[in-house]
């Protein structure tokens, strides 16, 4: 193989590579944003497609995130590339568990409940090994849906603000970096056939 290491990488050095990236994860959020500025499509498209995948990962539905977020990036007019990577940026197992807690206490909050009103706990792996949402919807899915609206909202709007801007900078900084290379070459072309 002509990329293959000499000396295989042992299980232990695969695991810490995994785990913690020799390049550290800086280079991966580097990435991302690279890959997100590049997609070719509007800048109003990209903000709103990375927004609605923002705002999507605030819900407790896990299971259907992506396909919420292409549904609602398809109606505003985003890009649905954009919205995926939405979703991939926000909702992940590292998030996962903070956005969970703090929409459970925004709901509890909005909804004016105690958030240990609850006297015996609730079974979580019962109710969904029965598979009855109605009552996993009061005491779970309810507060978390509702205390997931406010969060949703900011963060969408602070979100597509910032992608907007940022993805229009880049495509102008690039336009006019293409530009001058294209008077450069004219002029090359044009000295060349002068002389």
């Amino acid at each position: 193989m002509l990329f293959r290491r000499r000396k295989p990488l042992t299980f232990t050095e695969k695991l810490r590579e995994h785990l913690w990236p020799r390049k550290g994860f800086v280079r991966g959020f580097q990435y991302f944003g690279k890959r997100l500025v590049r997609l070719a499509a509007s800048p109003h498209s990209v903000a709103a497609g990375f927004a609605a995948g923002i705002m999507v990962s605030w819900t407790p539905f896990i299971g259907v995130h992506f396909i919420m977020a292409i549904v609602i990036a398809y109606l505003i007019g985003g890009n649905v590339l954009a919205s995926a990577l939405g979703c991939l940026a926000a909702g992940n197992p590292i998030t996962y568990p903070f956005i969970w807690a703090f929409t459970w206490e925004v709901g509890h909050l909005i909804l004016a409940r105690d958030g240990g009103d609850q006297s015996g706990g609730i079974d979580l792996p019962a109710l969904f090994h029965k598979g009855d949402l109605l009552q996993i919807w009061d005491p779970v899915l309810k507060p978390m849906l509702i205390g997931g609206i406010p969060p949703a909202i900011v963060s969408g709007l602070v979100v597509y603000a910032l992608t907007y801007y940022g993805v229009k900078s880049f495509k102008s900084r690039r336009k006019a970096r293409l530009m001058e290379r294209a008077r450069e070459r004219m002029a090359l072309a044009e000295n060349a056939s002068g002389v």
